[in-house]
């Protein structure tokens, strides 16, 4: 590993201890060394908080270090627009470091090169491209949004080890597959996202909130499909729309025909998203269309086996999350969600695949090869 790699893995250590706190912006981190030692290191800690780069001069200064003359590494490109903060370029120059080192450019329109251009232009040499791939991977749903515009997918479902996602049995009371580790970890999943999607199924069997706990200030949208507007009005999401947003995406005919009830639901505050007659076109794909409109960055789908199964087979999903209980329920299982899965044209292969473990329970997750070609990474 040479001096350039050591000192960007570092710094993409420190990036990924944002994720789940600066949504939607990425996850940066920053090294700063000098006379081959390390002078100063920061990250993004929250969204709307200081930048990586300014972190990390600060850090210099508390250690009372002057930067000037040494190496930045920092995982993404420095801004050089004035935002929720100031140009981390402006920073840069005038902390007189001599070398910016940079895993990745930044795509947004805002960047897209201008502040590497900005800081060569004040003298300060700029290398490009150490540890790219990995700092692709660590901001790949910022990376899609910026490029594409579009939300990035990430499925996410609990199962026993024969590949039942439910209990047949409710009577007394809910019954979790996977364990109060795993659930915690999921939470993690809902602080990265814009939007929580479910289907009706799910809210008529659970009564959801759909909610971050414990929230740190974050409020995703909260979807559901609804295709008949069977939304309940006496619903615990319904009883919280001034808590988080909530969004029924619904047939343009289902309100029609049914005017009383798209009233009452938007009266409780929530809005009914209706779309038209798509004549053999997706409606994922409409609705996918509206919430990046919106700027949900990331969507986090945490439907029953049929909305799984319709994201899968419309090749829409761009991670996978699955929680793996060593639970065999048998008869007391149902819905095995390896059934529908199989009736897919092709099967659904995951790269980059993590798997860890919370308690008792497996998480097994892992990225799409779509996703992956849409980002730019070599694998």
């Amino acid at each position: 590993m040479t001096p350039n790699e050591k000192y960007m893995q570092a710094a993409l250590k420190l990036a990924a201890r944002g994720i789940g706190s600066v949504e939607p912006n990425p996850a940066v981190g920053c090294v700063i060394t000098k006379a081959n030692q390390v002078a100063g290191k920061g990250w993004h800690k929250e969204f709307g908080g200081p930048h990586a780069e300014i972190n990390a001069l600060e850090d210099c200064k508390t250690l009372g270090i002057n930067p000037q003359g040494g190496i930045m590494y920092v995982t993404l490109e420095p801004c050089c627009h004035k935002g929720k903060t100031s140009p981390c370029t402006e920073a840069i120059i005038a902390a007189g470091l001599a070398k910016v080192v940079v895993a990745t450019a930044d795509p947004s329109q805002h960047c897209s090169g201008k502040g590497i251009e900005q800081l060569r232009n004040a003298g300060v040499e700029v290398q490009v491209g150490v540890c790219e791939d990995e700092a692709k991977l660590l901001n790949a749903p910022f990376l899609k949004f910026a490029k594409a515009g579009r939300s990035w997918v990430i499925l996410k479902w609990a199962q026993s080890i024969d590949g039942k996602v439910a209990w047949t049995e409710q009577s007394a009371g809910r019954r979790w597959i996977s364990s109060e580790k795993s659930r915690k970890d999921a939470q993690n999943l809902r602080r990265r996202a814009g939007a929580i999607l479910v289907g009706i199924n799910t809210v008529l069997a659970d009564d959801p909130l759909l909610t971050v706990r414990p929230s740190k200030g974050r409020k995703p949208t909260r979807v559901v499909l609804d295709n008949n507007l069977r939304m309940p009005l006496d619903s615990r999401l319904l009883g919280t729309v001034k808590k988080a947003p909530v969004l029924i995406f619904s047939r343009a005919e289902a309100a029609e025909a049914n005017p009383q009830a798209a009233e009452a639901i938007t009266q409780k505050g929530a809005e009914i998203l209706a779309y038209p007659d798509m004549q053999g076109e997706s409606n994922l794909c409409f609705l996918l269309d509206e919430l990046s409109k919106r700027g949900v960055a990331q969507l986090l789908v945490e439907g029953g086996p049929k909305v799984i199964t319709s994201f899968l087979r419309e090749n829409l999903v761009d991670e996978v999350c699955v929680y793996i209980s060593p639970k065999i329920l048998g008869r007391q299982g149902s819905v095995d969600i390896s059934g529908p899965v199989r009736e897919l044209a092709e099967s659904f292969g995951l790269c980059e695949v993590d798997i860890k473990r919370f308690g008792d329970d497996v998480r097994l997750s892992g990225l799409s090869k779509k996703a992956v070609d849409e980002i730019s990474i070599s694998l």
